[in-house]
């Protein structure tokens, strides 16, 4: 059957989702919580109204087929998460998901599976938002989490990572030794569909975008400065050691030598996405004596990136021999840059071309799943989809039409691999 056929089946696909996981401002699908099992059991109820196989790995993402498909044969996979960030938009992630799932019920309804079987996954865990690490359903597949990973702390319960998982079924025990549980060897290709997250393809008019790569990054959840409180009247500037003015000075530094970066070229954003004093004592009279902040920087490069985190531990030593301050970092977090496979985006492109599809290429500046199947030596390649309002955000607004052309060129992909 035609692709284009299945719209209707899509759109109640992201209907049903949006209602399940609405927290009355956009939706929550918390990584291996209420809202991200929610939409795993109704994945899992569609697909097997659909007549698909589905299982569930050790790191507990789920795994959708053809019921007659040989498990053994190497397949193409595709895949995106389940999870959202708080009072997130319902497309980011799930647009992947439902795209191989849509290629597999045409499959399956025509008779007429692919040469190369098609297997799709749904990842648990890739927002950061909620364990402040990211690609944890994928990183536990390929061996990533160590226990120091599994041991943080959820952002509103204080629980572990590790508890979170066992209860939805995962192997914590296989996941905390780094045992790799995703064979490589069945992996031909790894494609993964996704919502354009800036306003790129918006700006140029284009509803479809191969990605090139993707962007890595290095950041710290949470970094103190540490002053000394005082009256807001009574000490003078020169005898100050004020915790607020050494971040704020801390990140007009950072900024302008980022800046100075981006004048010759250098790939790099940077952000601090998360400032505050403490509000059981902050007060318009009372000079902080300690402010939280968060760091990130993503590049293209990692040079880039472990240049920069350099360049930012350096500015703040210097801050605290010059106002007296110290800053205590927690655990520093990485993942790495990822370029995707030449040939793959060439498959890509060739068949937007077969289809008269305006498309261009433009790199990722948020992060995938598919940057783990990269680097872990498996032939990878994205697909972007045209979105209004950017993301992690309510307002995500991908248009049905678009979406239905991405999936008809990951369909045609797939056939011709």
């Amino acid at each position: 059957m035609e692709i284009v056929e299945l719209a209707d089946l899509g759109q109640k696909l992201f209907d049903d989702i949006r209602t399940l996981s609405s927290d009355g401002v956009g939706v929550t699908r918390d990584s291996y919580g209420e809202g991200e099992t929610a939409t795993a059991d109704y994945l899992t109820r569609f697909a097997e109204t659909e007549g698909l196989r589905v299982d569930v790995d050790r790191a507990a993402n789920l795994i959708f087929g053809l019921p007659d498909s040989d498990p053994n044969v190497p397949a193409v996979w595709v895949g995106s998460h389940m999870d959202s960030v708080p009072q997130g938009g319902n497309f980011d992630g799930l647009a992947g998901i439902i795209a191989g799932l849509l290629c597999l019920v045409s499959q399956k309804r025509s008779n007429e599976p692919s040469t190369t079987p098609l297997r799709v996954i749904a990842f648990r865990g890739e927002e950061s938002a909620w364990f402040g690490k990211a690609y944890m359903g994928s990183g536990a597949a390929f061996g990533k989490l160590s226990p120091q990973d599994l041991a943080l702390k959820h952002r509103s319960t204080g629980k572990s990572l590790a508890s979170y998982m066992q209860n939805v079924g995962a192997d914590t025990d296989a996941i905390s030794a780094g045992e790799v549980l995703f064979d490589k060897a069945k992996a031909k290709a790894y494609l993964e569909l996704h919502i354009e997250q800036g306003p790129i393809m918006v700006a140029r008019k284009i509803p479809l975008a191969v990605v090139p790569g993707i962007r890595g990054n290095v950041r710290h959840n949470r970094i103190t400065c540490v002053g000394e409180a005082g009256h807001s009247g009574a000490v003078p500037r020169w005898l100050r050691h004020d915790a607020m003015f050494a971040v704020a000075d801390l990140i007009t530094r950072l900024d302008e030598h980022w800046r100075v970066l981006l004048e010759r070229g250098i790939d790099l954003v940077v952000t601090a996405g998360v400032v505050g004093t403490d509000p059981a004592e902050h007060s318009i009279s009372r000079i902080p004596g300690a402010v939280n902040f968060s760091f990130e920087a993503r590049s293209k490069s990692r040079d880039t990136l472990e240049g920069f985190y350099q360049l930012m531990r350096s500015e703040c030593a210097s801050i605290e021999r010059e106002r007296g301050v110290r800053f205590e970092f927690d655990r520093r977090l990485e993942s790495a840059p990822a370029t995707m496979d030449d040939s793959l985006c060439d498959a890509l492109a060739q068949s937007c071309k077969r289809h008269g599809i305006d498309f261009e290429a433009v790199p990722s500046g948020a992060g995938h799943d598919a940057s783990l199947f990269a680097n872990a030596g498996i032939p990878s390649s994205m697909l972007f989809i045209r979105n209004e309002n950017g993301s992690h955000n309510p307002h995500e607004a991908m248009d049905i039409d678009d979406f239905m052309l991405g999936v008809m060129v990951l369909a045609d992909t797939i056939k011709h691999l």
